[in-house]
């Protein structure tokens, strides 16, 4: 790796070389390994997320290098793993599938009516579940190579087997969830692994102790139940009650404070790109007026790594198919590729 580092010149021009930033590093040599997740079966209202991973590499080639967290961030070492066409190639099959579910549901009708459509929600739950299978696999292969790992989606529902791989390493961690919405309904639509039920299913995973969701502004009454009779497991910071205290006169950096003090040592990201303001990300799955400005959430993850805690690796979701969502979101990957590594150094 050293003559990689040595012969590489990260003031230049960014090359097109088929890896995130036009790094120099293979998986062999790097250590953080990013997985793309072509997925976005059960989006329920605008499509193109299954296209971020791929808008999120096109862009990063035209990011500078230098950080003013971590300036020499990019020698830990990235590499993104090659996109799955056959993952691409099944979403847009199952997406038309899971189409007919949500337009049935929509109208009010049940799917046993004629055409019967349970069959076919067994169908996008197992092909859902398959790809759940996929990612843990590849992703605990790398935790045993050694390797740090990052997953960009797709919709939010990709990361679970992530979640499931780090739960094979870790006793107990915690998520900072930074999302619009809950995600704690329980399969909805009828989709097991949909993206608005990520952490009802994270939250099946006893090694995940705390989860902490910053910026969520919709969210329906089941979802406030279960957050009310958590008993602590989970704690909102709600985008209004967040802006409430903001223009009250708090100032974020306290409020960043509080926030992290409800986690434990070992913290993984879950970044949704809704939970920003929908000018930055506007082709995401489900924009939500409000929000978070950029700098404010990696405020927010600088605090947590001047807290001593660990960030275990990061997944960043429902960037949309279009230029600006893709650069926005490789901005994103870049800053947590960094601080994770900040993180672990200490």
């Amino acid at each position: 790796m050293s003559n990689q580092i040595q012969d590489y010149n990260p003031s230049s021009v960014g090359e097109i070389n088929g890896n995130l930033l036009g790094l120099p590093f293979d998986y062999e040599s790097a250590n953080l390994i990013v997985f793309g997740v072509p997925w976005e079966v059960t989006v329920s209202y605008g499509a193109g997320t299954a296209n971020g991973p791929q808008q999120i590499l096109d862009a990063s080639t035209q990011l500078d290098l230098f950080d003013f967290d971590h300036p020499d961030g990019w020698k830990q070492g990235i590499f993104m793993a090659e996109i799955p066409q056959d993952i691409l190639e099944k979403n847009q099959y199952y997406r038309q599938q899971a189409t007919k579910i949500i337009e049935r549901l929509s109208q009010g009708k049940a799917l046993t009516e004629t055409p019967d459509l349970t069959p076919v929600l067994t169908e996008v739950n197992q092909a859902c579940e398959q790809v759940n299978k996929w990612l843990f696999t590849q992703c605990q292969a790398a935790i045993n190579d050694g390797k740090r790992v990052a997953v960009i989606g797709g919709d939010h529902s990709v990361p679970l087997g992530y979640f499931q791989a780090l739960a094979a390493k870790y006793a107990d961690f915690g998520i900072l969830h930074i999302d619009a919405h809950a995600d704690l309904r329980d399969a909805y639509e009828g989709f097991e692994f949909s993206h608005g039920s990520i952490m009802c299913n994270g939250m099946k995973i006893p090694q995940i102790s705390k989860l902490v969701q910053v910026g969520v502004r919709d969210i329906c009454h089941d979802e406030v139940e279960i957050i009310n009779q958590s008993s602590g497991r989970i704690v909102p910071y709600y985008d209004a009650a967040i802006k409430q205290q903001l223009y009250s006169g708090s100032n974020w950096i306290d409020l960043c404070r509080e926030i992290i003090s409800h986690l434990p040592e070992y913290v993984y990201i879950s970044f949704d790109a809704d939970g920003l303001d929908p000018k930055l990300c506007p082709s995401t799955g489900t924009p939500v007026p409000g929000g978070l400005e950029l700098e404010q959430a990696f405020c927010l993850f600088r605090e947590l790594v001047k807290s001593d805690r660990q960030i275990i690796g990061f997944d960043v979701c429902e960037v949309g198919d279009a230029e600006w969502d893709g650069n926005v979101g490789a901005r994103i990957v870049y800053k947590l590729a960094n601080l994770l590594d900040l993180s672990q150094q200490r």
